[in-house]
């Protein structure tokens, strides 16, 4: 495993955006995702910081926001076989959020994994599609 990602939640994203620009980052991909009610921006060249924002004010992101302010939301590695790592987590006892990947950002496979299984922090694979 690589880490492809640090997520960030932020309540605007464009602001977000231009105050990554000003630290010199240049944004590499933007996207809605509509199935997880999510906008993203990834900033840099990877590992990426990977900005998020609600798309709608009852979205998860955007309750994450509201609960706990913006700041670190989850940390996420790359891996070569998403389902492989999903049987890994779990035989290792881990608590999956996602027992099948999903199609996120980029169109990559993703699942996440339960914050009480890995200290506190949310943790996300993910499988590149090339």
């Amino acid at each position: 495993m690589k880490l492809h990602h640090v997520g960030v939640a932020v309540a605007d994203l464009d602001e977000a955006i231009s105050r990554h620009e000003r630290m010199g980052l240049k944004l590499a991909h933007r996207e809605t995702v509509a199935s997880q009610q999510v906008e993203v921006a990834f900033m840099g060249d990877g590992p990426f910081v990977e900005l998020l924002a609600g798309a709608s004010p009852d979205s998860p992101v955007a309750r994450f926001v509201a609960q706990r302010g913006p700041g670190q939301h989850h940390l996420a590695f790359a891996v070569p076989s998403i389902e492989e790592e999903l049987k890994r987590q779990a035989a290792a006892g881990a608590r999956l959020i996602d027992a099948c990947p999903r199609i996120g950002a980029w169109g990559h496979k993703v699942a996440f994994v339960h914050p009480k299984s890995h200290g506190g922090v949310l943790i996300e694979l993910v499988e590149e599609s090339h």
